[in-house]
């Protein structure tokens, strides 16, 4: 039966993306083995948690003997300095006037600056201003398989994201932000067969994300931070997604210790969805399709995670992130580091890059379907299972944002 995919041209992805940090952070799609550990479209960030140094001031006083407009301070015996006054000469008034400039001190400030750091998890534009992140992404993603047919046939599907996605987002108080997003996506799908049989592939290019949501931070003081955020994203051809996301963070002199917890609805086009291999030419349809979910029309995704941003010093920053999820089929583990670079108020660049250290879809039994009407299989017909092994996902990355 393998030799029925040798010719099979072309591959069927019904595909959800979940691109995050989450953090963050790329939207929903439906489960699959294409980045679904990674954070929903959001750029959260925070107002507060700077070095405390930024926030003090020096004050310095000497004695000086000269410049009128200095500061005067109060002499320590007033009563005896006004004595002198007393039927003095003129000469000695002056001398008089003498001792009390010597009395005066400089007071001398020094301000340090207190920088907004864009790439901070908690970051939100304040009233009146607009925050743009645009994220340029690669991700590869992939697992073994092997199907057990009367001969079993294995495999492996292979993945390759290209992304560039823009959050935008403007501040409608201090406390509350509107945000939009868009997502364009370059990727290609393979399916590979150890028997060296050609590759089936296909390319598959557009604009695939769009969303809108808001964010509320409701605790921002010396020692405590959180925020509450809201999202509607739709991805093409395969759902509409309603998140919800809650984080508290923690400031423990230049870092915030913070805990997050993030879930998603998903209300899917269809009541199927998972990878696929189809030929459609004309007179020999062939469909192979290994579905993660029949027939319900909906999905819910969860994550809970915990990180740690750092202030390194006036420039660099440093966020380490660790995210645990269950994403209706099959639960996985990622972890996520990003440095950070802000030379100014308004410009920054953050390099971020994610893998997973554990999933349960390695030893997963997915059920297969064939569609060939050639071969008399007029409708999609289950012909086995597919077991998966060494599942994999890695995503490097750079941010560009800027505040205005």
């Amino acid at each position: 039966m393998k030799k029925t995919f040798v010719g099979i041209v072309g591959v069927l992805s019904v595909l959800a993306v979940l691109d995050a940090n989450a953090a963050t952070n790329s939207g929903a799609r439906a489960g699959s083995s294409v980045n679904l550990t990674s954070a929903p479209a959001t750029r959260t960030r925070e107002k507060v948690n700077y070095q405390k140094y930024k926030t003090r001031t020096t004050t310095k006083t000497y004695e000086t003997k000269d410049a009128a407009d200095l500061y005067y301070t109060k002499p320590a015996n007033r009563s005896a300095l006004y004595k002198q006054y007393e039927g003095a000469s003129s000469s000695s008034a002056r001398a008089v006037k003498t001792t009390k400039r010597s009395t005066r001190a400089e007071k001398v400030v020094n301000k340090l600056s207190r920088k907004y750091f864009i790439a901070h998890p908690f970051y939100q534009p304040l009233g009146g201003v607009f925050g743009s992140v645009t994220d340029l992404g690669y991700t590869m993603a992939g697992y073994d398989f092997t199907i057990n047919t009367e001969t079993p046939i294995g495999g492996n599907w292979d993945m390759s994201r290209f992304t560039i996605k823009e959050d935008f987002s403007y501040g409608i108080t201090d406390t509350v932000a509107l945000m939009g997003m868009l997502q364009f996506d370059m990727d290609e799908y393979k399916f590979e067969w150890d028997d060296n049989s050609p590759a089936d592939k296909m390319d598959d290019n557009g604009l695939n994300l769009f969303g809108i949501g808001g964010q509320w931070r409701f605790m921002d003081n010396e020692k405590w931070i959180g925020m509450a955020s809201a999202y509607y994203q739709h991805q093409k051809d395969i759902s509409n997604n309603f998140l919800l996301e809650a984080k508290v963070g923690y400031k423990v002199a230049s870092s915030t210790v913070y805990g997050l917890v993030r879930g998603w609805y998903l209300a899917l086009d269809g009541n199927s969805y998972g990878n696929g291999v189809e030929d459609k030419e004309a007179g020999n349809y062939q469909l192979l399709y290994m579905p993660y979910q029949v027939g319900e029309d909906s999905a819910i995704y969860f994550e809970g995670g915990m990180g740690v941003f750092s202030v390194l010093n006036k420039d660099w920053t440093l966020n380490l992130e660790t995210v645990l999820g269950h994403y209706d089929w099959h639960n996985s583990a990622t972890i996520k580091g990003a440095i950070g670079w802000q030379p100014n108020d308004w410009f920054a660049l953050n390099l971020y890059a994610k893998t997973v250290f554990y999933d349960s879809a390695d030893g997963k039994k997915l059920d297969v379907y064939y569609m060939s009407p050639n071969l008399g299989y007029d409708q999609l017909t289950n012909i086995g299972k597919a077991e998966l092994d060494n599942y994999a996902e890695t995503s490097i990355g750079l941010q560009v944002m800027f505040q205005f």
